[in-house]
């Protein structure tokens, strides 16, 4: 394998939590690199405080989720996202991680901007947002709200999952009504509120999620069209091929391309740990 099919199958071995710390540790270094050279572009992934500016720019109400400027910043959140992928994996599956992660984005940014347009003289100036803290709270304060007596080991001694996210919600509270960072803090609030709600709901046997999950399935298949037609072209040309008495080799090589494929899509929808060890043997050699 070259460098850049190892960096692919590396990360098609994450999961999907892993993956999404992968993309923001990618988008920081560019921030890093290009920030100063070619603000504008930042200026088009962050949200805005002003409801024109976000009407100009609604994908930013995603995108904000995957910038940062602070390393300390990114790092925490990044940390965070780690440890608590882990719980939420363990118990949950990828999709309803996803739901919870990017609803919680959605509503972090809802909450800065009614704040900052419905309460002007709480919010005096005009800001903007950035940073996944609203994704990693809703997360957090979920597993919180679903299993509050989870012990978290600290150090010597155990701390009960929802002393850690009431401390938090706390400090969110406090930050905002003294005015340190107060949209960010706020933000914090709205993922935190949607993390509660989605566990109370859950426990109740309604998933909120499921209406966000067909939306994104079907952006998902926006992209995957293209991919589809190709391979529809492909067996097209399969069958022509035989008739025109196509070499095996090339018999071979387009059934084990075919294979790779249905491997990949496998991997995508439930992790590389959902494969077979032939599936793993096959994969192995095919990239080498």
């Amino acid at each position: 394998m070259n460098q850049i099919e190892q960096l692919k199958y590396k990360y098609a071995r994450l999961n999907v939590l892993e993956k999404i710390i992968a993309i923001n540790a990618v988008v920081f270094l560019f921030a890093l690199l290009f920030r100063r050279l070619v603000p504008v572009l930042f200026v088009w992934l962050r949200l805005p405080s002003d409801f024109t500016g976000f009407l100009y720019k609604p994908w930013t109400i995603i995108t904000y989720g995957f910038i940062h400027f602070d390393p300390l910043h990114m790092l925490f959140n990044m940390l965070w996202l780690y440890f608590l992928g882990r719980i939420m994996l363990n118990l949950f599956s990828p999709k309803m991680a996803l739901n919870i992660y990017f609803m919680g984005i959605i509503s972090g940014g809802l909450a800065f901007l009614l704040g900052y347009n419905l309460l002007p003289k709480v919010f005096l100036q005009s800001a903007y947002l950035i940073g996944a803290s609203a994704g990693v709270r809703a997360i957090l304060i979920f597993l919180c709200a679903y299993m509050p007596n989870k012990d978290i080991r600290f150090f010597t001694f155990n701390l009960k999952l929802w002393w850690i996210g009431a401390f938090l919600i706390g400090l969110d509270v406090l930050n905002v009504l003294s005015g340190s960072n107060a949209g960010g803090n706020l933000a914090h609030l709205g993922g935190a509120a949607l993390g509660f709600l989605y566990a109370n709901q859950l426990a109740k046997g309604h998933d909120i999620g499921k209406g966000f999950s067909r939306f994104m399935d079907w952006v998902s298949s926006l992209f995957k069209a293209t991919k589809t037609t190709k391979k529809a072209n492909m067996k097209t040309v399969h069958r022509k091929s035989k008739v025109a008495g196509f070499k095996k080799e090339e018999f071979n090589q387009f059934n084990n391309q075919k294979k790779v494929d249905i491997i990949l899509d496998k991997i995508s929808k439930s992790g590389y740990d959902s494969l077979s060890k032939d599936e793993k043997e096959f994969l192995f050699k095919a990239g080498k």
